[in-house]
C-alpha cells in the first residue's frame, strides 16, 4: 500500500479538502504547498460532463497562457522555400524539410512540430510515430499552418494544446511555482475561459463538474466551478 512522505502530508494539512477555493485561494494555497528542492509545475485538471465516445462532445483547443508555462519549448518547423527564413526569424529551434528523415530515423529531439501544408502528405505518413506522443502537426491546433512565424512565436510565449480524454478529463500545466500568485490565477482565469468556450453544443446538464490545482508533488485544491456552467 502506497504511502505519503513527511513533506506531502504537511502540505496536504494545510488544504482544506471539504472545502472549494476560489481561483485567487487556489493558486495561493497550490503555491504555498509547493515545497519541493525543485521548481514544481502547477497543473490543472478538469472533468467535464460530455461524452468523448461521440464525436460532437470531443473538447479540444488552444490557449496561449498570459505567463507562459515557465518551460522551453523546442519548436520544429517543417517547411521549404521562403517560409525556412520565416520560422528561424521567428525563433524555431529547428528548421526544413531534412527533419522529416530524421524523424524516420527515430529523432524526436522537440516538443512541438509546426508544418506547412505542402509537407503534410509527407509527414503524415509518420503518424504512428507522432501520433501517440501528440507531436503530429493538426490544423485545429494552429500547427498546420503557412503562417509558421506566428505559430511559432506563440507556442513561444505560452500556446498550449488540449484535448479530452476518453473519461472526460482535461489536464494541462498552468505556470511553475516560482510564478507569482497573480500569474498564476491569470493563466488558470485564461484556461478555465477557454474551456468555457469550447463547450459542445450537444453537452448537456453540468459542462464543468469539477476541477483542481495542483503542484507536481503538492496536494489537490479543488476549485470553486459554480462560476463556470
Amino acid at each position: 500500500m502506497a504511502t505519503h512522505g513527511k513533506r506531502y502530508l504537511a502540505a496536504a494539512a494545510t488544504v482544506d479538502r471539504t472545502r472549494t477555493y476560489s481561483s485567487t485561494e487556489a493558486c495561493a494555497a497550490v503555491k504555498a504547498a509547493a515545497k519541493a528542492k525543485f521548481n514544481e509545475t502547477v497543473d490543472v485538471a478538469v472533468r467535464l460532463g460530455v461524452d468523448p465516445r461521440h464525436a460532437d462532445q470531443v473538447v479540444r483547443g488552444t490557449v496561449v497562457l498570459p505567463h507562459g508555462t515557465g518551460k522551453s519549448v523546442k519548436v520544429l518547423v517543417i517547411t521549404q522555400g521562403e517560409k525556412v527564413q520565416e520560422a528561424e526569424a521567428a525563433g524555431a529551434d529547428f528548421v526544413g524539410v531534412e527533419y522529416l528523415q530524421k524523424l524516420k530515423d527515430g529523432w524526436l529531439d522537440c516538443d512541438v512540430i509546426v508544418a506547412t501544408p505542402d509537407v503534410m502528405g509527407q509527414l503524415g505518413q509518420l503518424g504512428r510515430v507522432l501520433g501517440p506522443r501528440g507531436l503530429m502537426p493538426n490544423p485545429k491546433a494552429g500547427t498546420v499552418t503557412l503562417d509558421v512565424a506566428k505559430a511559432v512565436k506563440e507556442i513561444k510565449a505560452g500556446k498550449i494544446e488540449f484535448r479530452v480524454d476518453k473519461t472526460g478529463n482535461v489536464h494541462v500545466p498552468i505556470g511553475k511555482a516560482s510564478f507569482t500568485e497573480a500569474q498564476l490565477e491569470e493563466n488558470l482565469q485564461a484556461f478555465m475561459d477557454t474551456i468555457l468556450r469550447a463547450k459542445p453544443s450537444a453537452a448537456k446538464g453540468v459542462y464543468i463538474r469539477s476541477a483542481t490545482v495542483s503542484s507536481t508533488m503538492g496536494p489537490g485544491v479543488r476549485l470553486e466551478t459554480a462560476g463556470y456552467k
